[in-house]
């Protein structure tokens, strides 16, 4: 007698990455659920169908058509306002949390899953999950490199043969494993948490209010389309670091996926350069978060903090440095033990490290070094320091001990002391140099002041600031709490009656503290071209963040300093 054949299950794979979004890999994704099905155990018991710029009667008929038992979405998300699908023109057309239930609803019977690959659809998900046996969504924000390693991570479980909560939590481990911070972005509802009711409230929309217009579509690095705007009360001062919560941090992808990527290796060593104010503590922040969310031991120290006459001679720098890191672990200092004998400082600084810190922690260091450049005012000190960094990083290449040891390394000013090649931390490891904000990322921390603002303005704007973190924060807190409007921004900015006065000020000071730094600047902003200018000036100029290199040559960061440093300066 036959042993009846197993019906296999189908998953159906819908995807839409409208014209006027920004561009996802979605294909990419669908390639790796396929190669890993492919390869699966349970191989035979499941069918892929996909289903690519799908418009929402695409979606419809390949329900309909396909009778998927698991129905995949992948693109972009709005939260309340819906998922993007296109339309006739590949344009996003939104369908709303009620269309979609409604639509499944007509299913239940036969879809046990669906998956929601998209920033903020949590809420289509708890719609959908009043007749769905199995739906997960995003809580949040998704990049869309989490959004992929979770799918891979997710069908190669079912292929595997396992249920769908655990390839839910496998989805999450893949992220994890990635060295993404967002494994705990995707959530899992069931229908068996739901009562038998209708759909809640805030899901009940007019059927003729009219969707948000494309105008509002934010593109971003990760699978949202509207940006998410703040309250007020929400607003921070822009002075400082952007604090880890604070929904104004902006990303600049691939640097904080690379940084991540890379902490988690034994032996880590990052490098993070930019000028002041562009947001090197706060990616230096996020760093050491996610590599505290990975189990390491933190500990920031920031240079500024050290006393002058620690920087001038390298066993006093090194004692601090040493009794640093320990306060910051939570550990007695012990240098009267450790600091005996006749080895050189070095060499008892390496020993403190080897022998009691890196002992006394059971999971890897992750080191913060916030502003280093304050010890590059003595040489000496420098190179001592730099080169026992280096020969940290080289130890770690073979030595488990040192292996435990991740370093940051974060500084505003080139390095221009003199360096052996050998001895350089500055030429091994990750290279990190934060670039200013770009059009589309400025547009976003636009949208997320709550700025609904033209292409026009935007444009305004960028033509004086052009992506400066810091002078965009700084003008934008001021637009939102409408202590400023743009027009007389655009007025007052470049002189000492605007908003910028400190800064500026301070720029000002310093330049003219130096005849061949105010010579160089005056050359500058004189010139309609690039400018070729002696290389300690440029160097000291690009580390006060006044100018930007085209090839070898400079010209002004941004037309605030143009303007500003014209008049300041008498130019004509």
């Amino acid at each position: 007698m036959s042993t009846p054949t197993r019906k296999k299950k189908t998953i159906l794979f819908l995807a839409a990455n409208p014209k006027n979004t920004s561009p996802l890999s979605l294909e990419q994704e669908v390639k790796e659920i396929e190669h890993g099905l492919q390869r699966a155990k349970k191989r035979h018991n499941f069918q892929l169908e996909k289903e690519l710029a799908v418009t929402p009667r695409d979606m419809q008929r390949a329900v309909l058509g396909f009778n998927p038992e698991i129905v995949h979405f992948a693109g972009h998300g709005a939260g309340e306002d819906g998922l993007a699908f296109e339309d006739g023109n590949q344009k996003i057309k939104l369908v709303s949390a009620k269309a979609l239930a409604s639509l499944f609803e007509l299913f239940k019977d036969q879809v046990e899953c669906v998956v929601l690959n998209a920033c903020y659809s949590e809420v289509q998900a708890k719609a959908i999950a009043h007749h769905i046996p199995y739906v997960i969504g995003m809580k949040q924000a998704v990049g869309d490199n989490a959004a992929r390693e979770f799918a891979v991570g997710f069908y190669d479980a079912l292929g595997a043969g396992k249920t769908v909560e655990f390839a839910y939590k496998m989805g999450c481990v893949s992220i994890s494993m990635a060295g993404i911070p967002e494994e705990l972005t995707p959530i899992l509802l069931k229908s068996s948490d739901f009562a038998d009711s209708d759909l809640p409230e805030e899901l009940i929309e007019d059927e003729n209010s009219d969707l948000p217009d494309s105008s509002t579509i934010e593109e971003s690095s990760g699978r949202s389309t509207i940006a998410q705007p703040i309250s007020l009360t929400e607003l921070d001062n822009p002075e400082g670091s952007v604090s880890l919560n604070s929904p104004l941090y902006i990303e600049r992808p691939p640097i904080e996926s690379d940084c991540y990527e890379t902490i988690v290796k034994p032996g880590a060593l990052i490098r993070v350069k930019a000028p002041r104010q562009m947001g090197k503590t706060s990616l230096l922040q996020r760093i050491l978060h996610h590599a505290k969310q990975q189990g390491h031991q933190t500990a920031y120290l920031n240079f500024q903090a050290a006393d002058a006459e620690f920087l001038s001679s390298i066993d006093k720098f090194l004692q601090w440095f040493s009794a640093s890191v320990a306060n910051e672990l939570n550990l007695d200092d012990r240098l009267t033990e450790y600091w005996k004998g006749v080895l050189g400082s070095k060499n008892k600084c390496s020993n403190y490290f080897q022998r009691y810190l890196l002992t006394s922690v059971t999971e890897p260091l992750t080191l913060g070094l916030d502003e280093v450049d304050q010890i590059f005012h003595d040489e000496k000190t420098a190179q001592e320091f730099f080169g026992l960094l280096r020969a940290w990083h080289e130890r770690s290449k073979n030595e488990p001990t040192w292996q435990k040891l991740r370093l940051v390394i974060v500084h505003s000013k080139e390095v221009y002391i003199p360096l052996n090649i050998n001895q350089s931390p500055f030429n091994v490891g990750l290279p990190i140099e934060l670039p200013d904000l770009n059009s589309t990322q400025v547009t976003e921390l636009i949208k997320r002041h709550g700025l609904n603002w033209s292409n026009h303005e935007i444009e305004q704007l960028i033509g004086m600031v052009d992506g400066h973190p810091y002078l965009l924060r700084k003008a934008l807190y001021n637009f939102a709490r409408g202590q400023l409007t743009l027009e007389k921004f655009l007025e007052s900015a470049p002189t000492e009656a605007g908003i910028y006065d400190d800064h500026l000020r301070r720029h000002l000071t310093n330049i003219k503290a130096d005849p061949k730094l105010e010579a160089a600047m005056k050359q500058v902003i004189s010139a309609s071209v690039p400018v070729r200018l002696e290389q300690m000036e440029a160097f000291k100029l690009r580390s006060m963040g006044l100018v930007e290199l085209r090839g070898n040559d400079v010209v002004p960061l941004c037309n605030l300093y143009r303007l500003y440093f014209k008049d300041m300066l008498g130019v004509r």
